[in-house]
């Protein structure tokens, strides 16, 4: 049961990365020193994966994101700030 609860939480997070990945960050506040990185303000779910990431300014931020290339294409990788 476990690993069907991982699974569809690891399907998840990458639907919703790849679907973040349309978006530019161009109107986000790039992070200083990393110019890969920008700040964005994220909602997570129960399990701690950052769902809902829009650019936002570094007052509003609650996480660095960036861009990575992964198995199924472009996704995003978010921390909390």
């Amino acid at each position: 049961m476990r690993t069907r609860i991982a699974a569809l939480a690891a399907a998840a997070a990458l639907t919703v990365s790849a679907a973040l990945a349309t978006a530019a960050p161009a109107s986000a506040d790039p992070v200083p020193g990393s110019p890969n990185q920008f700040y964005a303000y994220c909602s997570v779910d129960l399990l701690g994966v950052p769902l809902g990431c829009t650019e936002t300014d570094v007052a509003h931020a609650s996480h660095i994101c960036e861009y990575v290339a992964t198995g199924v294409g472009l996704g995003l990788d978010c921390i909390l700030r």
